[in-house]
């Protein structure tokens, strides 16, 4: 049997407009390693006093629900234990409900605490358990009160509903929190464009809003102490705060004062387009090589709609660059717009950055418009040539993005570039294309990296892919620090 064997560096002629820093010829400048090792400790320090606030305050919740009586009444194993087991669930779930609209409202403590990666993580995670303890919530006292008063569940379910004050207010959240989760279960999200289902994940928004009042009106244990009330309507304020304050004044505020408008568009490959911008003090941002931004442009219908972009080029300072295949939609509008169109915008975010790093080789694999951060990256990290890899992976070899970049890179900075066109193998090892599916992942990786244990590996792509060879890389016997990838959707 006859053995596929990955491709040979290919080296990609360079575009005239192709602009790079000034290539560094030490593998990595010591400066740049005590920065990195700072940036590290930041992140640290971030992620304790992130992941502190969330133990502290979830064990507050379990304090009140002992403080209200909650254990004495399991002993019964009656329909007090019930309404307990109820009033319990309630609360985490009440308290899930208000941190998940909280981890994705770009509150900087927990973006850069977990990043952005870690905050998807969390809010999908911390979506299904709301939701389960919600249901739970609800069925539990229903059942409770209805024995403790001998009547049917539905007769008291009606009288909840209908009898109680805010549960008409809850019922209606109640049905919201349901359709967002839903639709956002992977089949039926599959089936939804992208602004379709950002729009109705927003409702979600409303339906916590909607819910949880009843609670902090009747709920006892929302009540029984000053403390409890004072927690309770202040989670809730936080919630409503974050939204306004992180999710649309500060965006706006930072888009109106650096003004960046649309100052190229061109396309990028085929079927897919490059956009750089410009603004006012676009340094004073702060974004770095490998982050991205939520962005809204300004050109009409449709401008409300936003959707996540990385950095496709090291920013300077003065300008930024995305780059994008068309696949729907909102990618199709960027190939429609004009120089001058206004953008506004959200960012930066992830920690996909340099300070990521441990050592001085790199190698990059990335699928389709995944490759636009890790180009980025290549741009703005220091390594000397032939110490940095770039795999890419495209359904054909036409379909490449930032192709003019790459071979810029190649041909001043020393990259290694090996792309690997054509449909992927039908193997455990999907990431890697068909042609070379006799391959196993773990000696793929080592045959394009025989000294791989050197190497920060940096992944872009679709998350089953990602986690594909993320099986690979840590079965070639790659440490899971030197390991760094970021999720751009929810």
């Amino acid at each position: 049997m006859t053995t596929a064997t990955p491709s040979r560096t290919t080296v990609t002629a360079p575009h005239p407009s192709s602009r790079l820093p000034q290539p560094l010829t030490s593998p990595r400048a010591t400066t740049s390693v005590r920065g990195s090792r700072r940036g590290r400790s930041a992140r640290r320090a971030w992620n304790v006093a992130a992941t502190a606030v969330i133990w502290l305050t979830s064990l507050f919740v379990l304090a009140l629900w002992v403080a209200g009586g909650g254990i004495q009444d399991l002993w019964g194993f009656d329909a007090a234990a019930l309404n307990s087991l109820g009033r319990l669930t309630g609360l985490v779930a009440s308290n899930l409900l208000l941190y998940q609209v909280i981890l994705l409202a770009r509150i900087p403590l927990f973006e850069r605490g977990f990043g952005r990666d870690g905050l998807t993580r969390m809010h999908r995670l911390v979506g299904f358990w709301s939701f389960s303890l919600m249901l739970a919530h609800i069925a539990l006292l229903v059942v409770g009160y209805a024995a403790a008063a001998d009547v049917n569940v539905v007769v008291q379910l009606w009288e909840f509903v209908w009898d109680y004050p805010g549960m008409l207010l809850a019922t209606a959240g109640t049905i919201l929190i349901i359709v967002v989760a839903i639709t956002s279960m992977r089949r039926a999200r599959a089936k939804l464009r992208y602004e379709s289902w950002h729009l109705l994940h927003l409702y979600g928004y409303l339906g916590v809003g909607l819910a949880l009042p009843h609670q902090l009106w009747t709920g006892a244990d929302f009540l029984f102490s000053p403390v409890a009330t004072a927690y309770w309507w202040g989670l809730w304020a936080i919630s409503a705060a974050a939204i306004v304050v992180f999710r649309i004044l500060v965006p706006l505020a930072r888009s109106l004062r650096h003004r960046v408008r649309v100052a190229d568009v061109r396309p990028d490959g085929v079927g897919g387009v490059a956009v750089t911008m410009t603004g006012r003090r676009l340094d004073r941002l702060g974004a770095r090589a490998g982050q991205f931004f939520i962005w809204r442009f300004l050109d009409g219908p449709g401008a409300s709609r936003a959707n996540p972009f990385s950095l496709a080029a090291a920013p300077d300072g003065r300008s930024l660059t995305i780059s994008a295949r068309i696949v729907g939609d909102g990618t199709a509008r960027l190939a429609r717009l004009t120089p001058g169109t206004p953008v506004l915008f959200e960012g930066p975010y992830g920690t996909m950055t340099g300070d990521a790093r441990t050592g001085s080789k790199l190698l990059m694999i990335g699928a389709g418009a995944g490759v636009a951060p890790l180009v980025s990256l290549l741009q703005a990290e220091g390594y000397a040539p032939g110490e940095a890899t770039l795999v890419t992976r495209d359904h054909s070899k036409e379909a490449a993005l930032r192709t003019d970049a790459i071979g810029a890179l190649v041909a001043h900075r020393g990259l290694r570039h090996i792309p690997l066109p054509g449909p992927r193998a039908r193997t455990t090892s999907s990431w890697l294309p068909a042609s070379h599916a006799a391959w196993t992942g773990s000696d793929a990786l080592r045959h394009l990296a025989p000294d791989l244990e050197e190497y920060d590996v940096f992944l872009c792509g679709p998350a089953p892919w990602m986690k594909a060879l993320e099986h690979d890389l840590r079965a070639a016997g790659v440490h899971r620090s030197r390991i760094h990838s970021e999720s751009f959707t929810v």
